[in-house]
């Protein structure tokens, strides 16, 4: 056997070329995707001034990363804001309005050159795809109505992999969407349910602590892929009914839960542009309804927010434990990570128990983004839109995004301090268009009922109380020319 000698110069030089090997590999490695779809999560977060609500599992998230103040999604309801945000595009016809345009349109079509979805562009760039729960509007996948047989449909034929979700004593997707602790749901109950629940059971006791363990044992999987992978989790709360264990509950003085600053309607507005609560109030057991002639009670609004509340304080722990898992595996310092709700959701505001409008509180939800090797920590209040995500990620994983997307990447907020001024979003629903600059709603609306123009100054009325439009036609002249850019033909009206 021959010895070798080997000069310290030769060593520094091998171990150099063995780094900065390793460094150029790791630069080219794509980085993984956790998606964490969250529904009915309004922009109301644990880390925001002056917030009541708990969740330290996205405040710990945000404290790594940059949590939007100022995410719009472009449609307030859950079907077409999620095909928006997937396909990264606004809106151009009634039917993307609508919850059913993924299972009416995307579910029969045949593939294209243009992916269907961001996910199916990383699948065929290269990555595995898995999803659970709800991404798209079928909550496990399939095609079908709320009380019908599970199909062999997929909503997203060309996006996943594998897509997976466990209804556990439910039976299917849609019953544990809208599930009870004790096995039943809103449809078997023929809605004789009230839109709450506080069970004595563990977070295994309603369906997204089931998708959460799925999420973790796929998560284990996914650590020795040889593929990058991008794994979506859609947690079902705080969707209605507000259904927690108890123990979520009671992280809250129900006393210490401040109602609406704004439980009235806005002034010089027509009720056109608001909503009556149907959702909510299809939930016939509850005590009181709500509805643009009726406010409801302090006591009963302070319940129902407290419920709001505990729902989405029991997501933040199940995101919690999926992200804990993350670092355990060591797979968080090359994952991007993502916590996105789909639309916001009125708590009393307006008047209004739901989304279904054009208002702030409706359009404004959750967002958070950690991106791998980054130091940056914020709360940012850029304007950003949910159509903005497709580019970005595009942009973080090198990938050529294709043409005609609508939105813009917003990747460079992502690795800097600072705050960008001069964004706009735009939002589509009631026969309106709305568009909200750094200082500005200004909703128009093509129907019969006035005043069709809404403007909302929220430098001096940030609740959105007054419609000033009629005293500012100067100001609404300025902006009708960017509002017009938003004009995506929809209504057939220039």
């Amino acid at each position: 056997m021959t010895n070798i000698f080997l000069n310290p110069k030769h060593l520094i030089f091998i171990f150099g070329f063995i780094s900065c090997s390793l460094t150029s590999t790791a630069q080219f490695t794509k980085p993984n995707i956790l998606f964490i779809a969250v529904d009915d999560f309004r922009a109301e977060l644990g880390h925001f001034e002056k917030s009541t609500i708990i969740t330290p599992n996205l405040d710990k998230l945000a404290s790594q990363g940059v949590s939007f103040s100022n995410h719009f999604v472009q449609v307030p309801t859950c079907g077409a804001s999620r095909a928006a945000f997937l396909t990264g595009k606004r809106p151009g016809r009634i039917a993307e309005l609508g919850n059913n345009i993924m299972q009416d349109e995307f579910s029969v079509k045949q593939e294209t050159e243009l992916p269907e979805t961001f996910i199916h562009h990383l699948r065929r760039n290269g990555y595995y795809t898995v999803g659970m729960g709800k991404i798209s509007h079928s909550v496990d996948g399939y095609v079908y109505g709320y009380e019908e047989e599970v199909s062999d449909k997929k909503e997203l034929p060309y996006s996943w992999d594998e897509f997976l979700f466990d209804p556990g004593k439910w039976g299917t997707g849609w019953n544990a969407f809208f599930a009870y602790a004790n096995g039943e749901n809103r449809q078997s109950m023929n809605r004789q349910v009230k839109p709450y629940e506080a069970a004595a059971v563990d977070d295994l006791g309603y369906p997204d602590g089931l998708t959460t363990q799925l999420a973790i044992k796929k998560l284990r999987e996914l650590k020795n892929s040889s593929q990058p992978f991008f794994l979506g989790v859609g947690l079902f709360k705080p969707h209605l009914p507000f259904t927690a264990p108890q123990k979520y509950w009671d992280l809250y003085d129900k006393d210490q839960i401040s109602l609406a600053k704004n439980p009235k309607k806005p002034q010089n507005v027509a009720k056109a542009s608001l909503q009556e609560s149907g959702e909510f109030n299809g939930y016939e057991l509850g005590e009181e309804k709500a509805g643009l002639d009726n406010v409801l009670s302090d006591e009963y609004a302070r319940k129902i927010k407290h419920a709001y509340y505990a729902a989405a304080s029991y997501s933040d722990a199940q995101i919690g434990l999926i992200l804990d898992e993350l670092k355990a595996l060591e797979l968080d310092q090359n994952t991007i990570v993502i916590v996105w709700g789909d639309h916001g959701w009125h708590l009393g505001e307006q008047q209004v128990w739901g989304k279904h409008t054009l208002f702030e509180n409706a359009l404004n939800s959750a967002l958070i983004f950690k991106i791998p090797a980054s130091n940056i920590s914020k709360i940012d209040d850029s304007i950003v839109e949910s159509v903005d995500i497709y580019p970005t990620l595009m942009e973080l994983t090198g990938i050529e995004k294709p043409a005609g997307l609508d939105g813009k990447s917003f990747a460079k907020l992502l690795k800097s301090e600072e705050s960008q001024t001069g964004n706009v979003a735009y939002s589509y629903y009631k026969n309106g268009i709305s568009l909200r600059t750094d200082r500005y709603r200004l909703t128009q609306y093509f129907r019969g009922a006035e005043p069709t123009i809404e403007l909302y100054d929220h430098q001096k009325d940030p609740l959105e109380s007054i419609n000033i439009a009629a005293e500012n036609p100067e100001i609404v002249a300025n902006l009708m020319p960017l509002w017009q850019e938003g004009n995506t033909g929809l209504y057939n009206k220039k």
